[in-house]
């Protein structure tokens, strides 16, 4: 597994000897990869190093650790950052809150709440990692198959065509069309295969039966039926109203 980058800022050196002797990080499959002792030497190891933590005292020099993580938030919104402080004071917590910290611990440090607060935060950053790339897969997945029926409009495609062509389980595909396109896969192919009918009855002069095959009806009956339901009118009637209105 890859260790976690941690960045020590506090101006006390003891106390960033304090973390570097006293907590097990490797125990916690974490590493500490560099020191800042003020906030703009802070500012310069978070561009340089890219931690994966930073482990931050609220009150050192140059500038105070609240400025240092909101200007370090606009470049590194995914990096993790723990204040360690002295001060019980709402304000501080307030803020910090709204910087959306991960975790806020008040000196002395007890270094067993420490470590949960590593390992909670590890949990939570795999669990946004595992969410980001199942979110990824399930895009790909559905241009994939959308990508498929375009390919496929004449064809005879159902849900057990698509699962055995992707080796997906076919409620699986169902629920990636309501959940990625906000329709079921009936009306998703419905909706491509009229559209498609449509392109064919304005551009070109084939027989309504051509133009349902086209479409992926073998049946122009069930063709006629299925685009008046949608549309309101017949494929003819629909061709003969855009041809008079290009006249």
């Amino acid at each position: 597994m890859k260790k976690l980058r941690v960045l020590l800022v506090d101006d006390e050196i003891m106390i960033r000897e304090g973390f570097k002797k006293l907590f097990d990080w490797k125990a916690h499959d974490c590493e500490v990869v560099g020191e800042a002792a003020d906030g703009m030497e802070a500012l310069t190891k978070i561009d340089s190093l890219l931690p994966d933590i930073v482990i931050m005292d609220i009150n050192i020099p140059i500038m105070n650790g609240l400025k240092v993580i909101q200007m370090s938030k606009i470049k590194h919104p995914e990096m993790a950052f723990i204040i360690v402080s002295g001060y019980d004071d709402f304000a501080y917590c307030r803020e910090a809150l709204r910087l959306q910290i991960t975790d806020y611990i008040l000196k002395p440090v007890n270094y067993e709440e420490f470590g949960t607060c590593i390992d909670n935060m590890k949990i939570a950053r795999f669990k946004s990692t595992h969410e980001e790339t199942r979110n990824l897969g399930e895009e790909r997945t559905i241009h994939g198959l959308t990508r498929y029926l375009q390919e496929h409009l004449k064809e005879e495609i159902s849900l057990s065509v698509l699962a055995e062509e992707f080796h997906l389980n076919p409620q699986y595909i169902s629920q990636l069309f309501k959940n990625e396109i906000g329709v079921n896969f009936l009306t998703y192919l419905t909706n491509i295969r009229l559209e498609h009918a449509k392109k064919l009855l304005i551009s070109t002069s084939l027989p309504i039966a051509e133009v349902s095959e086209q479409s992926g009806y073998g049946d122009y009956r069930v063709f006629t039926k299925v685009f008046k339901k949608n549309e309101g009118i017949t494929p003819s009637q629909y061709r003969k109203a855009l041809w008079n209105e290009g006249n």
